[in-house]
């Protein structure tokens, strides 16, 4: 089965770097805008932070060796006590996946300005060349996917969380009614050749038109 996320073990150093940097972003990217809309929940709890040890999961770390998909620790939002108690909670929400985004955008464009630069010609020949393209693209390829997949409109992704803002109040209740359903259905999609049908038709082809439009992009200035 093809997996959300899957690397070769001559990939694992970088991708848990890259790691490090797409889910301490991501989460502090939660953290930082619950803050500036009067949340400071998070803040208290120390996750207003780059710190990547006050966002990792162990187990959902490791998850994403073993079985292609993962999390971290979930950032804690008071709801209640948001100045914009109707549209907040899907600003926040949406603030994680825009980060991986922002990050998969700036790597690329880092990896444009190596290239007009010089400076990867300059080191082709050396033993750092390599690494430096590997972690480069595993940024990339993987921020995007966590942007694409945090935005499914499944329990708990932010997707859902964004939709669930969205909806009128009075409708909410039975959005939450099958939120104890969404990460079985998660395990189901991932884990099962069901999934194959959604990520080979849908969730790859759409990650792809993303890095497309952002290399068409930058191909206007280098």
């Amino acid at each position: 089965m093809e997996r959300f996320l899957y690397f070769g073990l001559n990939e694992l150093p970088y991708v848990l770097v890259a790691l490090l940097i797409a889910f301490s972003v991501h989460e502090f990217s939660h953290a930082y805008v619950a803050y500036k809309l009067g949340d400071p929940t998070a803040e208290r709890a120390g996750r207003l932070t780059l710190n990547p040890i006050a966002h990792l999961d162990p187990i959902g770390t490791l998850m994403i060796f073993f079985a292609g998909f993962g999390w971290a620790k979930p950032v804690p939002v008071n709801l209640f006590i948001l100045r914009d108690k109707r549209f907040a909670g899907v600003y926040i929400s949406l603030a994680g996946p825009l980060s991986n985004l922002v990050i998969a955008t700036l790597t690329l464009g880092l990896g444009y300005l190596l290239i007009g630069t010089g400076v990867l010609d300059a080191i082709s020949a050396t033993r750092y060349y390599d690494p430096v393209i590997n972690l480069i693209n595993i940024i990339i390829n993987l921020n995007l996917m966590l942007f694409v997949f945090n935005l499914l409109p499944i329990p708990p992704l932010d997707g859902y969380r964004i939709i669930e803002g969205l909806l009128p109040s009075a409708h909410r209740p039975r959005l939450r009614a099958v939120e104890m359903y969404g990460p079985f259905f998660l395990l189901l999609m991932v884990l099962t050749p069901l999934g194959d049908y959604f990520f080979s038709g849908v969730f790859y082809p759409f990650k792809e038109l993303i890095l497309t439009g952002l290399n068409n992009f930058y191909q206007l200035f280098f």
